[in-house]
Order: structure tokens, then C-alpha cells, then sequence
């Protein structure tokens, strides 16, 4: 398979940058997109060109560090699937495929297809924890919590922060990234003590970053690759407005 590649190239963050055309030989249906990249790049580097820079790490869709934006989709577009598990049989011989990093005021570009995502660790930092004294581990049975507790807390922490909710955001919006995170602990008994604290300040944190508000376009949810549900907003809003009286 020969894949037509047009890539946005920038050497920096004040750097101009362009979109740039490649050619991708010998691919296969096997590959997997990150693949087919270290491929278009080992023949940059036997041509004397500079490779694409890209993130990446574990390649097995769970850091969701492997960010782009693929044909104008975060992540390919493909529904719960990261950049790592897109594979190439979703796309034909011939094929023009455009790859851009994640566009938000908030992620700073670093060079390429790289950009910088700490506002998102900004946000987790200013109130993702809790820090009350525990003591030791206790039985595993020792806090009573309902199983639709567990299971919704767990569904929210299954965020990775990888960001494609933003980049699919119109509005560059961390709503459903900080919603996630405020609902994993206010949902949990164990959260609800600074449940008030914690929420003023992440959605502080937030704003201070330069990330834009929801307007209900629900692209956040379709981009997410673990899924994460829309109403983990609606309880984050729930929660800032309790923290309020």
C-alpha cells in the first residue's frame, strides 16, 4: 500500500510552520498508524531529512500520549481508539491522509506533531487528590461503598488525559477531562470531605490555563478514545455550584 502523507512541519513554537507531503511505501494492512510513521521516517533519515517528531509510549492504548489529529478527526476518528491501535487496514491504496498535532491555546506546540499538555496535569494538581490523614490500609470491606458508586467513579477514572477532548472541542474545552476528574472523587466517600475545595480549584485551575467552556457540542465524548460520558460535566457543574453555599 502507498499512502500520500500531508504533515504539518514546525521546528518550534515561534517557528512558521507548513504542511509538508510524503509519501508512505510498503505499508501494510498490519501496520499500525504509528508504524507506518516509523517507516515514513526511517527514510527521511536514509534521505538526510529531519524525521517527524510525534508523541508516544506505550503503544498499547493506555497513555494516550500517541496524540494527532488524523483527516481533521483527534485520534483518527475511529470510536475508542487511540493513534497507537488505529491500523492502516482503514484506509485504501492511494489515500490522502492529513495528520496535525492537537490545536488549543492551552497546548502550546513544541515541534511537529508534539505539543505540550501540562495545563492538564496543571488541573489535576490544583485539586486531584485528597489530603487528609488515612492512617493505614483498611479491609477492603471496611467503607460501605454502593456497587453504582464504584462502577460510575470507575468509569470516570478511566480518563486518560490525553487531550483529544479538547482538540475536538470548537471551544478548546478540558470540560470532560476536568469533569472526570472531579467525579472519580466526589463520587467516592473518601472524595467528599473536600469535595467543595477540590472542585473551586480545579475549574479555577482551568480557566488559568486558557481552556475555553462547553457549549454542549458533545465532540468531546464522540473523540474520547475511552469513552468517558458527557454527564461527568453535568456533575462537575453540579458539584462547583454546591461549592458555591
Amino acid at each position: 500500500m502507498t499512502l500520500n502523507l500531508i504533515v504539518w512541519r514546525q521546528k518550534g513554537p515561534n517557528a512558521p510552520g507548513k504542511f509538508e507531503t510524503y509519501t508512505a511505501k510498503g505499508i501494510t494492512e498490519h501496520h499500525s498508524f504509528l508504524e507506518m510513521l516509523d517507516v515514513v521516517n526511517e527514510d527521511l533519515i536514509k534521505s538526510g531529512k529531519e524525521p517527524i517528531q510525534f508523541d508516544h509510549d506505550c503503544r498499547e492504548g493506555i497513555c494516550g500520549m500517541c496524540s494527532q489529529v488524523i483527516n481533521g478527526m483527534p485520534h483518527g476518528g475511529q470510536e475508542r481508539t487511540t493513534v497507537c491501535q488505529l491500523h492502516m487496514r482503514k484506509f485504501k491504496d492511494g489515500d490522502t491522509i492529513y495528520i496535525e498535532p492537537w490545536r488549543a491555546t492551552a497546548f502550546p506546540l513544541v515541534r511537529d506533531l508534539v505539543v505540550d499538555r501540562e495545563a492538564l496535569d496543571k488541573i489535576v494538581q490544583a485539586g486531584g487528590y485528597t489530603s487528609c490523614h488515612t492512617g493505614g490500609v483498611a479491609d477492603g470491606n471496611a467503607i460501605l461503598i454502593p456497587k453504582p458508586a464504584a462502577d460510575e467513579a470507575m468509569d470516570a477514572a478511566e480518563c486518560i488525559g490525553c487531550g483529544a477532548c479538547v482538540a475536538g472541542c470548537p471551544n478548546s474545552a478540558a470540560m470532560l477531562f476536568t469533569g472526570a476528574k472531579v467525579s472519580q472523587l466526589a463520587i467516592l466517600p473518601q472524595g467528599k470531605a473536600e469535595a467543595a475545595e477540590r472542585v473551586t480549584n480545579m475549574v479555577n485551575a482551568m480557566k488559568d490555563c486558557g481552556f475555553g467552556n462547553c457549549t454542549n457540542h458533545y465532540e468531546c465524548q464522540a473523540a474520547c478514545p475511552k469513552g468517558i460520558n458527557v454527564k461527568f460535566i453535568a456533575r462537575m457543574n453540579r458539584e462547583y455550584l454546591k461549592s458555591l453555599f
